[in-house]
């Protein structure tokens, strides 16, 4: 497909190497040349100078046969101007990224009103992930797919967790619960499992179920620890504001401290159920004055990744119980391993690409993909993809033992008028099933890119 971003920051460089790597043919316009030439050295794109909410600079990049137009400047009002001038020229589809709070609870009439195709919030996005890791402390991460009805979390397997040295068919067996280990991680190499792998201390797995399910085994297990109730941010930013906000209604109990007055007075202002701490959150007393060994939940907000990293990995030496940490640089995450404390990190820029490269995947079922949502997983190492099978499929009602598929996949669930299943070898897939894939291969666009040759 064409597609043209606007504004080569984090998220845009992001995009601009996860969609050129996949094959589209990508312009890349900023004001910034020096932005431009750090994507023209490692990317194969085209790129201009330029602002990308004019006319004559959208007519350059050849607007009129864009299928797609991307803004991810700074400011929330220079990327819908970018979009709504795009789509006036002719491009087929746009997409925003609005972050400012006020602006949320309206975009559905934005979108409507202003012809975009899609906004995205990743601090928004960010925040939910973050209340869903706090109402479930055991997971490192959570993704779910088929309107919530399947999800696959992440877990630690540590040294005295019973599963340790069984294999996955003795486990299944043994607790008889509907639940499927999926991809495991060990020192850095990615497996896609079968019933004869063992499961090792260290390893980090990534468990497909039901709620209840999953629930349900962690339970049997004892890792099925209780919810945080008592959570302390340490930042006042964007994602504090929103995470705060679905933890109160969740009904929990919400510290936030923050430094700059201005900010923190607006934040109690607009949280009255959360408690405001003007102070300095890398300052190790004004933690442990406010309570931080008492913490269920500690999340570090801070516009620094350095200092996210260091609060987490303090907090959790003081005694919280589940630790939390933002970091956007994601050259990060190989530091973050066993031994730091830090069993979750949330990164806003990688959650907004994932949503931008899955509305792009989606849009190519008009050539017969039938992909439905994608997440990463493992570390970006592994994707979950969620199909939806179409009528005409030609392996329907073939049972999955007789279907020949691709090394490194698995199918991870299906779920049929609304009934997640856990496949076995007796389990076939039919039209209007939706089916989940975890794979470490790369640009599955279609169900059929799943099989070795055709069925």
């Amino acid at each position: 497909m064409n597609i043209i971003i606007i504004g080569e920051g984090k998220v845009g460089f992001a995009l601009t190497e996860q969609l050129s790597n996949e094959g589209h043919d990508i312009v890349v316009i900023d004001n910034r040349q020096a932005a431009l030439r750090n994507s023209a050295d490692m990317q194969d794109v085209r790129t201009l100078q330029g602002n990308g909410a004019t006319a004559d600079v959208l007519l350059d990049a050849g607007v009129e046969k864009a299928d797609l137009v991307i803004a991810v400047t700074g400011t929330d009002e220079m990327n819908v101007m970018c979009c709504m001038m795009a789509k006036r020229l002719g491009a087929r589809h746009t997409i925003a990224r609005v972050r400012n709070p006020e602006y949320a609870k309206q975009m559905y009439l934005i979108n409507d009103m202003l012809g975009l195709s899609m906004s995205v919030n990743p601090e928004s996005s960010a925040a939910r992930e973050i209340s869903r890791l706090i109402r479930f402390p055991s997971a490192t991460k959570i993704d779910t797919f088929v309107r919530g009805r399947v999800e696959i979390i992440e877990l630690p397997i540590n040294k005295d967790c019973p599963m340790v040295n069984l294999s996955l068919y003795e486990i299944y067996r043994k607790w008889q619960i509907k639940v499927l280990v999926c991809a495991v991680e060990r020192e850095n190499a990615v497996y896609i499992p079968n019933g004869a792998f063992v499961l090792r201390a260290g390893d980090r797995i990534n468990l497909t179920g039901t709620a209840e399910n999953i629930s349900n085994f962690l339970k049997a297990l004892g890792m099925l620890t209780k919810r945080g109730r008592d959570v302390m941010l340490v930042g006042g930013s964007r994602i504090a504001y929103y995470l705060a906000g679905y933890l109160e209604n969740a009904g929990m109990s919400v510290k936030i401290i923050e430094q700059d007055e201005k900010r923190c007075m607006d934040l109690a202002e607009r949280l009255p159920k959360t408690q405001l701490i003007l102070g300095d959150g890398t300052d190790q007393e004004v933690l442990e004055e406010e309570g931080l060994e008492d913490a269920d939940a500690f999340v570090a907000l801070t516009g620094i990744d350095e200092e996210n990293i260091i609060l987490s990995m303090y907090a959790k030496k003081r005694g919280a119980k589940k630790v939390i940490a933002k970091v956007d640089r994601l050259s990060f995450l190989e530091v973050l391993g066993e031994g730091t404390g830090i069993e979750s990190v949330i990164s806003p820029k990688a959650i907004a690409t994932a949503q931008i490269v899955r509305y792009v995947r989606a849009m190519e079922q008009s050539v017969g993909s039938s992909m439905e949502s994608l997440s990463s997983i493992v570390g970006g190492k592994a994707e979950a993809i969620e199909f939806r099978i179409g009528k005409n499929a030609k392996f329907t009602g073939v049972p999955l033992k007789q279907l020949r598929l691709k090394e490194n996949l698995l199918i991870a669930a299906v779920v049929r008028r609304d009934v997640p299943i856990i496949p076995n070898g007796d389990t076939t897939m039919e039209a209007g099933d939706s089916v989940i894939v975890v794979t470490t291969l790369k640009k599955l666009h279609s169900i059929e890119d799943i099989f070795l040759v055709g069925v």
